[in-house]
């Protein structure tokens, strides 16, 4: 489970080198007569070694008028009072009152990372574990100023081109402030147990997305998840069916569009890509 949680922080990556590496991520089109919704599946985090926003991906992006992003996320402050709203709230259960044993693996954790072993104890499971999914990655190098959306938002207002999100800030962390008190503690407990494990599941994720591996990466994605059922449906699932139905319903109007949301949400039977499939709608891959 906190592989799941790991790389739905990255999409829902390899070896280290001073030297720039060429990706070349997987990227789609629909199309119809006067409409033309591009789909790039894109990673949160990455390193500045990486080289991916050339070839086809830069021709698409180029050619479209907006781009669209799971979410335009807010200034610093205004997320950092949100989830001190959703995942502080006065009366739900925080990691303060975990199990000894629970609550000693955590203060190590902390401590390996530089932390006070206190620091998240004001916190519901659900934001400690994204957070000590996040500590590793940071550790490692990555970082969201190189991830593929800030890229891409970076290179959209340069460009004049409008942007849009599919969803807002609060939608996003809700999906995990809603999350059962038990489905909650389990993704803390699993994300503990697997910190030791990131280097490995970074090196394999970002090397399936490098080479547009769609398959590999919905095994990475789906073997934790179906664990979990409940988390399944509410980052992965959920959110497929309805950014679905917002491309369906963008291909009614003229114009080109970039959608780039995380790699995950574009691999698997259940991907948005399955779902405009399954509606009938023809689903290009370009790259």
């Amino acid at each position: 489970m906190f592989r799941a949680l790991l790389l739905a922080a990255l999409f829902l990556l390899g070896s280290c080198g001073p030297a720039p590496r060429e990706a070349k991520p997987a990227l789609w089109a629909v199309r119809d007569g006067d409409t033309t919704v591009y789909l790039f599946g894109t990673v949160h985090m990455l390193r500045p070694d990486l080289r991916w926003f050339d070839g086809p991906v830069r021709t698409a992006f180029d050619a479209s008028d907006t781009l669209v992003l799971e979410l335009v996320m807010p200034p610093e402050a205004e997320t950092q009072a949100l989830l001190d709203r959703l995942g502080r709230t006065p009366g739900d259960p925080t990691v303060a009152a975990l199990p000894p044993a629970e609550h000693a693996k955590l203060e190590d954790a902390l401590r390996g990372a530089g932390l006070a072993p206190q620091a998240l104890d004001r916190d519901e499971p659900w934001l400690a574990a994204l957070t000590l999914s996040l500590l590793p990655l940071q550790k490692l190098g990555y970082d969201d100023t190189n991830g593929a959306e800030q890229v891409l938002q970076s290179a959209a207002h340069k460009a004049g081109k409008r942007v849009a999100g599919l969803e807002t800030a609060a939608q996003q962390f809700g999906y995990f402030d809603h999350l059962s008190a038990a489905a909650q503690g389990r993704l803390l407990g699993d994300t503990l147990n697997g910190l030791p494990e990131t280097g490995a599941t970074i090196d394999a994720a970002v090397a399936a997305w490098s080479k547009g591996d769609a398959d590999a990466l919905a095994r990475l994605l789906n073997a934790d998840l179906a664990g979990n059922p409940e988390l399944r449906d509410a980052l992965l699932l959920h959110r497929n069916r309805a950014w679905a139905d917002w491309i369906r319903a963008r291909m009614q109007a003229p114009g080109t569009v970039f959608v780039a949301v995380g790699a995950g949400h574009l691999a698997g039977d259940a991907s948005v890509l399955a779902l405009l499939s399954a509606v009938g709608l023809k689903v290009e891959r370009l790259q």
